[in-house]
């Protein structure tokens, strides 16, 4: 968080445009990014003017999100106010209609945090998002679902009731693997929320803290071995069901006038993505019917 307040918005989008690079290269063309370190309106503010900066080298397509809800700053007095009051209508007033996420959990913002964070995003026009169920269900999956939240994210700790309700709703479940590798090695129940006929994603949570991993090949890799997924199951939730969520339903199949995103692997069975582990396995990069990335012999 400090060293990013005190790095300029150009050095942001420099490194981001760096990671977004290393990602391509891993077969990622459509990506979402979300602000959420820099805990004042400045410096959310710079996050997201840094992630349309970053975008504009991209030959893909990147996606910001505002995650104002995120970490308690001990250092703002009145923190959760100043997201409110402050921060919320500044991000609204240059980044109109963007999607506003939270983190609900012990102590990051409550569940009467997140709702009225969220109660006036939807007022102001802002789609929502919600991580939570990480550590422990604090009521915010069943938040998102009445809110009409588009996905709550994470579910390591939802109850099977809970992974049924969402389920039935509109609400997609991003299931991000890596976190439980890399932290505590809890893993949300995939098969439950398939089986309820749940909307399944997946995603690398690419962050500093939690999941330091950016390739998606190892996601899928990890889904099969730690959420019990099929090959194909994770190849569909991190393609068509992502694109869906994103809001990119011209992408993440091979139709007739859909966007010619394709990548190129060195497998001959595609299953191979999900029994191979490390490694990247993608030879060719196509981005709208253009060529962006070739792996050297």
């Amino acid at each position: 968080m400090r060293a990013l307040r005190q790095a300029s918005e150009e050095e942001l989008a420099h490194g981001l445009a760096e990671r977004l690079q290393r990602m391509l290269e891993h077969g990622t063309t459509s990506v979402e990014v979300k602000s959420g370190y820099g805990l004042t309106t400045r410096d959310e503010l710079k996050m997201l003017r840094a992630i349309v900066r970053a975008a504009r080298r991209f030959p893909g397509t990147v996606v910001p999100t505002a995650l104002l809800g995120h970490a308690l700053d001990p250092e703002q007095p009145h923190f959760v106010e100043r997201v409110l009051e402050e921060t919320l209508p500044a991000v609204s007033a240059e980044f109109p209609g963007v999607v506003v996420d939270a983190f609900c959990e012990q102590n990051a913002f409550s569940v009467a945090d997140c709702r009225r964070l969220f109660e006036k995003a939807l007022a102001l026009g802002h789609p929502v998002r919600l991580h939570t169920d990480q550590f422990s269900a604090q009521g915010g999956l069943e938040l998102g679902l009445e809110l009409g939240a588009r996905s709550v994210d994470h579910l390591e700790a939802s109850a099977p009731a809970a992974l049924r309700a969402l389920a039935q709703s509109s609400t997609y479940g991003v299931l991000l693997p890596v976190s439980g590798f890399h932290t505590d090695h809890r893993y949300a129940d995939a098969r439950s929320l398939l089986a309820a006929g749940g909307k399944l994603v997946l995603a690398s949570n690419f962050n500093p803290g939690s999941s330091p991993c950016f390739s998606m090949p190892f996601v899928i890799a990890l889904a099969v071995r730690k959420l019990r997924l099929r090959a194909a199951e994770a190849i569909c939730a991190c393609t068509s069901r992502a694109a869906e969520l994103l809001g990119l339903s011209d992408r993440g199949r091979l139709a007739a006038g859909a966007r010619a995103d394709l990548i190129l692997l060195c497998h001959r069975d595609e299953r191979l993505l999900g029994y191979e582990l490390g490694g990247n396995p993608v030879q060719h990069v196509i981005v709208a019917g253009r060529e962006v990335f070739q792996r050297r012999p």
